[in-house]
């Protein structure tokens, strides 16, 4: 589909002015080459083609400068800003070169207690199963299972289920099963994956925005209120720290309505002084968007023209579920984890 076609679509969903919507793509990590067990993280040449076809069809605007345009009814046609979760080094190393070389600007949200040689859980589960050398892991004494590693698809099955089963857990613990889960594979987890300080200054060096993200990346809603804001607000303290500049904006860790945050969350968010704060959800924020609920949506599909499309239809999608007061207080709020 030409270029012209798209854009004009895009243009009539998301028209310049108070009926403006701001898409957010959101991604994770940007890696030299396609690996098979992270099918959903890009390759650097993959990243390279989708942020060109981004170029040529979206209006790429700061995310700082979106959320005040987008409060003050001044969006620019097809308005979108880029962001990434988490903190990987790959960001500074892969991403970034290329984001300035095409001129786009882009948000890292990191969480500060992975910097500088720290390792997240996932990457401990995904090393141990990627790196066994065992038809099988034998996690029965961790209450975990028995998983078959004969083939790629076992493998991503083991994954996956290993890391639904950890998620939700306390921070340390889900640092201290990952620990015995490598030991038990007999694999040692990378500790080069994740930014180091350096890194970060770099990034807000050469004008990228950083965002906080919690310190050790916990499920906020199973928090009590002052567990919650210790996270936020030591994450954003070391980040000031780090680039000498405010931390204004913040996203909520795996962030579900609910789930991952409630509405006391968003209320300590908004109390600690950010300008706004972002999810996980599906859908574009338009004026009447929650401006502490922003959705981020980012298309699964390889191809330029699916891709394109489903965009389209995000477009659709102004997400009345994130408008103002729209979440529950949630039983589960005020449980410590």
């Amino acid at each position: 589909m030409p270029a012209s076609v798209l854009r004009t679509i895009y243009s009539t969903l998301a028209p310049a002015g108070p009926k403006g919507r701001l898409s957010t793509l959101i991604f994770h990590r940007v890696l030299a080459a396609s690996d098979p067990l992270l099918p959903d993280e890009p390759s650097a040449a993959e990243f390279e083609q989708r942020m060109r076809w981004v170029r040529q069809h979206f209006n790429v605007i700061p995310l700082d400068d979106a959320v005040e345009r987008l409060e003050s009814g001044t969006l620019p046609a097809r308005s979108l800003a880029i962001t990434f979760d988490d903190g990987y080094a790959d960001n500074e190393r892969i991403a970034a070169p290329i984001l300035r070389r095409l001129g786009l600007p882009a948000t890292f949200f990191i969480a500060t207690g992975y910097l500088d040689g720290g390792r997240m859980f996932n990457d401990s589960i995904i090393a141990a199963v990627r790196d066994c050398r065992h038809g099988n892991l034998d996690l029965n004494e961790l209450g975990l299972g028995l998983h078959l590693l004969d083939s790629l698809d076992q493998r991503r099955r083991a994954i996956s289920v290993l890391l639904t089963q950890i998620k939700g857990l306390d921070p340390a613990r889900r640092a201290e099963i990952a620990q015995s889960v490598c030991r038990q594979a007999q694999v040692t987890a990378p500790d080069d994956l994740m930014m180091t300080s350096s890194q970060v200054s770099e990034l807000a060096r050469h004008g990228f925005e950083i965002g906080g993200h919690t310190v050790n990346h916990p499920i906020l809603a199973r928090l009590n209120a002052a567990a919650a804001r210790a996270e936020i607000e030591q994450g954003r303290r070391r980040l000031q720290e780090i680039t000498q500049r405010p931390v204004r904006l913040f996203a909520y860790p795996n962030g579900r309505p609910d789930d991952d945050y409630t509405i006391h969350t968003t209320e300590l968010v908004r109390q600690l002084g950010f300008a706004a704060a972002f999810t996980t959800v599906q859908g574009v924020a338009g004026r009447n968007a929650d401006l502490f609920q922003l959705p981020r949506f980012t298309p699964w599909d390889k191809g330029n023209l699916k891709f394109g499309l489903r965009m389209a239809r995000n477009l659709l999608n102004a997400n009345p579920s994130l408008e103002a007061s729209s979440l529950h207080t949630g039983a589960h709020s005020t449980r410590t984890q």
